[in-house]
Formats: C-alpha cells, structure tokens, sequence
C-alpha cells in the first residue's frame, strides 16, 4: 500500500511563504528530524505530569505514543497532533490518589476518556455548530491562551533552576529561528535543546549518574485501574475536565485550521473521540490522560511543517524511548534549565495562538461581553485560581475554562433580553 504523503516539491526546500500541509512531507531524514523535535516539544510536559502524579514516566510516554498514532488513524491524517499528558487532570488525580491510591485515580481517568468520546461521536453525528455557539471565537481563543499562559509558571521554574544555562537555551532558539535559512531554520527548537544540554555538561549541572545503571531494554511497569463507587464524589471532581479537554481539542483543531488556511471543523468528532480512546486506554494500563498539545502547535507554528509523517515519527519514536530504561535514564539528564529555555518559547507561542484566533476571526474588542470574558478567563487562567468542592481542587485551567463560557453566555443572554446587543 502506497504512503498518504506526497513530497512537498523537491522535499528539502520550503519558500519562507509556503507550508507543508498534512498530506504532504519532506524528504524522510527531514521528515524523521521534525518528528524528533516534536517529541521534544512533548517530553518536557510528558514526563513532568507523571512526576507530579506518581505514575511511571515510561508507561506515560508508552500510551503517549500509542495514543498519537491512533489519533493519526482515527482522524485519517488529517489533523496533526501528539497526544501528551494532560496537566487539566493533576489536581483531581491528586486527590483520588490520596483516596484510593493511583488505581482509583486511573478509574476517574478512564470515566472522562469515555465521556469525551462520547461527546466525539455526538459532534461527528450532529456536527459542531452547537460547540460553535458553546465556544465562539472570543472564548476558543480565551481558553487556547489562558492554557499557553498558565503553563508558563511551570516554564518559569525550570528557568529560574538554572537562568545561565536557560538563557543560552532560548537564545540558541530565537537566534536560529532567523539565521539559519530551510531546515535548521525549522529545527530551531531542537537546535536550542542540544546547544542547551550542552552549555549544562559544561557547566557541570548534568547527573548521569542513574544512566549507567539503567537496562538497555525493559517493558514500562503497567497497572490496573480499580473502580470504587462509594466515592462518587471523586468522579464528580473529575468531569469538568471534559469541558476542558472539549476546548483544548476545538481549539487544536481552530488552531491547525487558522495555521493552514483549512476549514478542519468536520475533523473535530474525530479528534475528540480519538482523544477519549486514548484517555481511556491510558487509564487502563496506568498511563497518564491524554491531550493535543499546544507544544506541539508552537513547533508547528514556528516550522510550517503540518506533515502528519512528523507525528507519525514521532509517536513511533516515544514508543522506542518508552521500551529502552537506558535512553529514558538519559532523556531524564536533561536539566531543569535547558527544558525552561525551551517552553518559555512554546508555552508562549500557544497564547499568542489564542490571541491570533481572535485576531483572524474580528473579535470586537469594545463590547463589553468580550472584553469580560477575555479578560477575567484569562485572570484566572495566569493566577491559576484553584476552587475546592467536596475535596475536589479544581485550577486555573479548569476555572478560567468554565468562567470564559458562562461570562460569554451570560452577559449575551442578558444582552438579549435588554436588547442591547
């Protein structure tokens, strides 16, 4: 069976006004090159969230990868995404996890996953209309920035570990973003991650020391989900993510649409259930949720390589990593610095996705409804409030998410009915 892409021109050289779009792609040493840097992009977040979890990093970016080739198939290369960890879920896991362990946490994730698929086929069926008029342009982009924004902290941190080394990093990014001209040009990101690490072997602030004891080879560790239905409450903490994960995949999808100049909307019920299965069989075997990820946006913003062969490559690539304890003992040598330097140049890059959904799409600044809902979304999102019910912790992400729907919707309702809109 012949492969779904055709060369974009001579495969080496792409106009500075050009795009490589998803049916399309480089030559393969290119190709595999931008598949790499998107695992880059992915990694840092991937294995952060199962460190803050307790799950194993391994099993994570075992189902990582998994989940992104079944997003590809599901979605018939049609929409580029890696499905990484998912940062909406870390407070309900947490408290699960104090409840009922790590099993009882996988349970609340499989519950979700579900849910989301679920609404994946209502909106395959139905179409998106409804979530068009749940999350007008003015919302979609609040969510997409506050999500890019609220990440940032995390960036921060890692910056300030080691501010030398994640100077160097970020520098390394921008300045070969406007040097070098085609490829290298493209691969700024993982340019910035060897010259990076590299600054941080010099500067002696790298441990290998768990590498030489780590296997070449090894299965991730997997482990079973357990349900508990006396702690309903648990679950209940859980479901507002999907609302979330709604807006993290619709604005994926607007965002990949407004980079490429295509109408991706009918892919939506697609990406949405695909991002449900993968949830769910991350669940089962005891990996962490899954998501699009806006890192991933950003090196494709930065690219202009849509090719879905990238992805393809790199979720074939997480799997490798995923199956060597070696290659992961030395992924995690990588220090705090190095990993700031790069996502504070992605985590930035997806608020300015949600701005620029804003911008294509003639949000009118001077209404009222707009301004509150942008602003206060976005409030919550940098603040990362965090709200607590029952023992259930919900943050920024979640928070803003919610706030940026209900302004919306409420000050038009009222409008409405004024008739001052």
């Amino acid at each position: 069976m012949p492969l779904p892409w055709k060369l974009h021109g001579d495969g080496k050289n792409v106009g500075q006004s050009e795009i490589v779009l998803p049916e399309e792609r480089l030559t393969w040493p290119r190709t595999i090159g931008l598949g790499g840097q998107h695992v880059v992009a992915m990694f840092g977040a991937t294995f952060f969230v199962p460190l803050i979890t307790g799950f194993p990093p391994s099993t994570t970016l075992f189902f990582s990868g998994i989940g992104t080739l079944l997003f590809l198939l599901i979605t018939q290369n049609k929409l580029p995404s890696y499905l990484g960890s998912s940062f909406a879920f870390l407070a309900p896991i947490g408290a699960a996890t104090k409840i009922g362990g790590i099993p009882l946490a996988l349970s609340g994730i499989i519950v979700v996953g579900a849910l989301l698929a679920i609404v994946g086929v209502v909106v395959h069926l139905l179409g998106t209309r409804w979530i068009d008029s749940l999350l007008p342009p003015v919302v979609s982009g609040s969510i997409v920035a506050l999500i890019g924004f609220n990440l940032a902290p995390t960036a921060g941190k890692n910056f300030q570990a080691s501010p030398l080394v994640a100077v160097i990093t970020l520098a390394a990014v921008v300045l070969s973003a406007v040097v070098f001209r085609g490829i290298l040009g493209r691969l700024s990101i993982v340019i910035g991650l060897v010259v990076g690490y590299v600054a941080a072997v010099i500067g002696g602030v790298v441990d290998f020391s768990k590498v030489d004891s780590a296997k070449w080879l090894g299965l991730p560790h997997f482990t079973a989900p357990s349900f508990d239905a006396s702690n309903l409450a648990v679950y209940a903490g859980f479901l507002p993510i999907v609302l979330a994960l709604v807006a993290e995949n619709v604005g994926h999808v607007k965002g990949v649409g407004q980079l490429t100049n295509r109408d991706l909307d009918r892919v939506t019920g697609r990406a949405l259930f695909a991002d449900g299965i993968s949830t769910v069989l991350a669940g089962v075997g005891g990996g962490s949720a899954t998501t699009t990820y806006g890192e991933n946006i950003g090196v494709m913003s930065a690219t202009r390589v849509f090719s879905t062969a990238a992805y393809w490559v790199a979720g074939i690539i997480a799997i490798l990593l995923s199956l060597s304890p070696k290659v992961g003992a030395i992924i995690n040598t990588v220090p705090a610095g190095v990993l700031g330097g790069v996502t504070i140049a992605l985590y930035g890059l997806i608020g300015i996705i949600g701005i620029r959904i804003w911008v294509e799409n003639r949000v009118d600044f001077s209404k009222p409804k707009n301004q509150l809902t942008a602003g206060i979304a976005l409030a919550m999102g940098i603040a990362n409030l965090t709200f607590t019910v029952g023992g259930a912790t919900f943050g920024g992400i979640i928070l803003g998410t919610v706030a940026a729907v209900v302004v919306y919707h409420l000050m038009s309702a009222v409008g409405r009915a004024r008739q001052t809109e």
